[in-house]
């Protein structure tokens, strides 16, 4: 029995050196050793898909994006992912993706599902998050709840932007007709907070991190927000993939849609590390300011399957109520046609 273990005893030997060997070749990989790994760098690289996303670098609610670039979360779930910073319209954003020139894209649903009415070969697989859009007034203009915004003129950036037509949305369900009780006028963006000081307008409303940063600087008052009342659980940004992708390459659809979740997550528990990471695509900008902003958003709220499509179909039945899509357009059957369930 003796002989026995100590015959053993330098297998058990080599055995445990071995497991310390690769434990401290793990480790130096971690910690991004040269002298192991370039060559399972290179070779791990070989074998990620490559990907296209498009975004908008300058909105601080696609925070997760450049997140899950840099904390690695796409090459976790075995993607290469090249970023593509899309200033164009939605219609050729989605065409982009459509035709193949990107493979998704991540964007504000109600400025994307008016579009995807059109037949974009573009699905829908999960929501993002809540938060970001603001309607502000000076602390003098008696403006205090969107009552008050009866017979005044609110500056926007855009007449189908995301923030008029919530705003419009949300007039419409208090009994104000948006478009004959309020007026609109149209701004860069940038120039939002010149009109308002000017006279030129009674309010304004768009998207963080600009209405943000004119609410601070300005001293002005928040009069409403998209997480207020029955939108406090209802995401605004969402992530859309090429169809042709999804019928074709369902396991990639599921890995970035998976990635992006993970990366949604990690904003919500860290946002200031996000707001840091973030920061690299906003030179200039206060990352005590853009974590503000993460913080306010709802980063945990992502919906999924028949929760998130249920959302679509609310968003759907929101823009028929002000004229944006056609009366005739069944909410519930357009939500499914534009919504995949790619993680089932």
């Amino acid at each position: 029995m003796d002989s026995n273990h100590n015959a053993a005893a330098p297998d058990l030997a080599r055995r445990a050196w071995l497991r310390k060997t690769a434990w401290t070749a793990g480790a130096a990989t971690l910690g991004g050793a040269s002298f192991v790994l370039p060559s399972l760098r290179a070779a791990a690289q070989s074998n990620l898909k490559p990907v296209k996303l498009s975004w908008n670098a300058g909105a601080i609610c696609t925070a997760p994006v450049p997140v899950a670039l840099k904390q690695g979360i796409f090459e976790k779930h075995g993607l290469q992912v090249e970023l593509i910073n899309f200033a164009g319209s939605t219609d050729q954003l989605l065409e982009a993706i459509a035709t193949g020139k990107s493979d998704a894209g991540v964007g504000m649903a109600l400025r994307w599902i008016k579009p995807l009415e059109q037949g974009f070969d573009v699905k829908l697989t999960a929501g993002i998050h809540g938060g970001c859009m603001r309607l502000l007034a000076t602390k003098t203009s008696g403006i205090v709840d969107l009552q008050g915004l009866k017979g005044r003129t609110v500056g926007v950036s855009d007449m189908a932007s995301p923030a008029k037509n919530f705003f419009a949305i949300t007039l419409k369900k208090l009994g104000i007709d948006p478009d004959n009780e309020v007026h609109w006028r149209q701004y860069p963006a940038t120039l939002l907070g010149e009109a308002l000081k000017k006279g030129e307008v009674q309010a304004i409303a768009d998207g963080d991190p600009t209405i943000w940063t004119l609410r601070e600087s300005d001293h002005l008052q928040e009069v409403s927000n998209n997480l207020c009342g029955e939108y406090q659980n209802r995401v605004c940004c969402v992530l859309g993939v090429r169809g042709s992708l999804i019928r074709k390459d369902r396991a990639t659809a599921q890995a970035l849609t998976q990635a992006l979740l993970e990366a949604t997550e990690w904003t919500a528990n860290r946002p200031a590390d996000a707001a840091s990471i973030f920061s690299a695509y906003a030179p200039g900008a206060d990352v005590a300011q853009l974590t503000a902003m993460l913080k306010s958003h709802t980063d945990h709220h992502h919906p999924v399957g028949e929760a998130f499509r249920k959302e679509i179909a609310l968003y759907a039945d929101d823009l028929k109520s002000v004229g944006v899509m056609n009366a005739g357009t069944n909410s519930d059957r357009f939500a499914t046609r534009v919504f995949s369930e790619v993680l089932a």
